[in-house]
């Protein structure tokens, strides 16, 4: 899959309410094709709800902005309609699905039905996953907390969406399997030119994706545009709140 757009989603002046509250305040960036972006934010700070408000999960509800997914404007698409466009989401906490197979939402994820037998770079790719014996087991009934994320990474890579928001993917997993699913979902998107926006907390898969862009999301509006790392630094050695009074601003691309 070859992306011929300059961004794959742009942002601009995103207010979203639940209910009668605001939760995000005029939020404004791009992502370009092939890129992975960072989103660090603290807790409650409204970065999951940006990610389920993209997405177009209740109940969050776009008060004014757009979102413009491949140049188009989905802001009134549904959940679905989103995600057949090419949009995906890796939950935070993938939930259990008792009575149905991972093999089975596998070849889903694919297009296939259940009768249809994995090629040998589908089961090479289920096999680098280390999931094969998870095939007939019900989804997430019983895994670890590396074995869930890595599940729902590769039910993501299987989809091949054109941008992938992934919640946390570091949060819970092991070193083994964050490496792994950092440098799978990295070559996903050098060869599809996808792009990925990753929240995170402890930052520890700064160690192993390749991404030169990253935002504080903090009451509600997005800050510090800049290097990752740079990013990160400061935030373990003065704190959100210093980092947004700073306002650290390099634009790399990520347009504010």
């Amino acid at each position: 899959m070859n992306v011929k757009v300059e961004n794959i989603l742009e942002v601009r002046d995103l207010t979203v309410k639940v209910g009668d509250r605001v939760i995000l305040d005029s939020v404004n960036f791009d992502l370009r094709p092939g890129e992975s972006y960072i989103m660090f934010g603290p807790n409650g700070s409204g970065k999951t709800s940006l990610i389920h408000a993209i997405m177009g999960i209740p109940p969050f509800e776009v008060e004014s902005g757009k979102i413009l997914f491949m140049g188009d404007d989905i802001s009134e698409l549904s959940v679905y309609e989103r995600a057949r466009l090419g949009m995906s989401l890796g939950f935070q906490h993938p939930p259990e699905i008792r009575g149905v197979k991972l093999g089975n939402i596998l070849k889903t994820c694919l297009g296939k039905d259940r009768h249809y037998s994995f090629s040998e770079e589908e089961q090479a790719m289920i096999d680098a996953f280390r999931l094969t014996e998870f095939l007939d087991r019900d989804i997430n009934v019983g895994y670890s907390g590396g074995e869930r994320k890595r599940s729902e990474i590769l039910q993501v890579i299987f989809m091949k969406p054109r941008l992938v928001f992934l919640d946390e993917p570091d949060s819970g997993v092991d070193i083994d399997s964050l490496k792994l699913i950092a440098d799978e979902l990295q070559r996903y998107l050098e060869e599809s030119g996808s792009a990925a926006l990753i929240i995170t907390h402890k930052g520890d898969i700064l160690n192993h994706i390749k991404s030169k862009y990253a935002c504080i999301i903090m009451d509600g509006r997005n800050h510090c545009f800049n290097d990752p790392k740079k990013i990160y630094n400061e935030i373990n050695e003065f704190g959100y709140a210093h980092c947004v009074t700073c306002n650290i601003r390099e634009q790399n691309g990520w347009t504010h």
